[in-house]
């Protein structure tokens, strides 16, 4: 999932497939560099360029902000195996001593001479009634085991950048050409305008359309790699991005300038390897 290259040098320039504001003088490390990419292996992703392969297009931009994000999912599953659970206004009652009181109007009831015919032992009865109760004052039902955690899986890994975007001389080139490219890699293929599967079926069986695109008619959104300060994300996909519409324009209408905000999310959860494999390469 996580590869180190070497440091990159950043030429925008149409003829070189890169699509780029000019940011001179900048530290390479401080652009991050977006293309496409495809499976070359069972396990493997990676950039193919030419005919039937990848977008050759690279879309560089430095990061004003930039987040990696990993939830761990612990849960704590006998979280409800204590009495609290089971009782728990009575539990409180016990633990705070809350029950105390109504047991001392019970007992203050049944004092000899307020009655005519008290029953026998009564008295003796309250009282270890009273002791026992007082021994829930302050002892809960927690415990070691009640609050332990076990790890439920993680979702895979999301990237929180915003990417910034503007021109010096010409904004068609260097700020409206890469958002369209970011655009175009976070929005679907092709999405099929027939909404009938029998249609499409009988297209199938006819032998007009295969049964493959009669089932699933549409393509779904690329895969992308992120390079960014030596190290490169991939596979990614887009999974949400932004277009401040209010951002400035030339006189033709194009944007002079765009932060574009963009949420990358990982096809798959890393582990360990994947993680210590950035620190070993870059040693």
């Amino acid at each position: 999932m996580v590869q180190v290259l070497d440091t990159i040098t950043v030429r925008p320039s149409l003829e070189a497939k890169t699509l780029s504001s000019k940011w001179d003088g900048l530290s390479p490390h401080l652009i991050a560099s977006f293309y496409e990419v495809a499976k070359t292996g069972e396990h493997t992703w990676g950039r193919i360029e030419g005919e039937g392969g990848t977008d050759p297009v690279t879309v560089m931009a430095p990061l004003t902000e930039a987040t990696l994000e990993m939830l761990l999912n612990w849960q704590s599953p006998f979280e409800q195996t204590g009495p609290e659970s089971r009782a728990p206004a009575l539990a409180a009652m016990l633990q705070s001593g809350s029950l105390q009181p109504t047991v001392d109007a019970i007992k203050a009831f049944f004092r000899p001479g307020d009655q005519p015919n008290p029953p026998p032992n009564v008295a003796t009865d309250m009282a270890r009634s009273d002791q026992f109760l007082r021994q829930f004052e302050g002892r809960t039902g927690i415990t070691k085991l009640n609050s332990t955690q076990v790890f439920n899986g993680m979702p895979p890994v999301k990237i929180n950048v915003v990417a910034l975007f503007r021109a010096w001389s010409r904004a068609a080139i260097e700020v409206e050409a890469p958002v369209n490219k970011l655009m175009e890699w976070a929005l679907p293929v092709m999405l099929s305008p027939d909404a009938s599967v029998l249609a499409r079926a009988v297209d199938a069986i006819r032998g007009t359309k295969g049964y493959i695109e009669a089932l699933m008619p549409s393509m779904s959104p690329t895969r992308i790699a992120m390079r960014y300060k030596g190290r490169v994300y991939s596979p990614l996909v887009i999974e949400s991005i932004g277009m401040p519409l209010s951002s400035p324009v030339n006189s033709d209408g194009d944007f002079v300038q765009l932060a574009v905000p963009m949420t990358l999310c990982t096809l798959t959860a890393i582990d360990r390897g994947d993680w210590r494999a950035i620190g070993s390469e870059k040693l």
